[in-house]
């Protein structure tokens, strides 16, 4: 599944946040490859982050990584630059609410198409 996420930076945080992910620490791409996680990528515009998780089960991989000491430290330490991630608020499981629901797609809108 590919499931996309939104986060705010602190203010004054966007350098520094890109700083740190130019490496991520080893026992964290362990923790997120464990967790079921085969890709992470992050857009950046101003304080505005977005980003694009492929993953099995989005949920049982936040749920693995809550537990994981490589994930908490990480938490931990990057707090100082994330000031919060949104809440879609459509979903009573805490991982499901930071998913961003899809609207569209020209691939899928394309094969129906060719369908008929």
């Amino acid at each position: 599944m590919r499931v996309a996420l939104h986060s705010v930076l602190k203010e004054g945080q966007e350098s520094g946040y890109e700083q740190v992910h130019a490496t991520v620490p080893e026992d964290l791409l362990e923790a997120l490859r464990r967790a079921g996680i085969t890709n992470w990528r992050i857009w950046r515009s101003g304080r505005h982050l977005f980003h694009l998780v492929d993953c099995e089960d989005f949920a049982a991989a936040m749920a693995a990584l809550d537990e994981d000491p490589a994930n908490q430290q990480w938490q931990e330490f990057i707090g100082a630059y994330v000031d919060h991630f949104e809440d879609t608020g459509g979903s009573p499981a805490e991982a499901e609410r930071m998913a961003l629901g899809e609207v569209w797609e020209l691939s899928a809108q394309a094969e129906a198409a060719e369908r008929g």
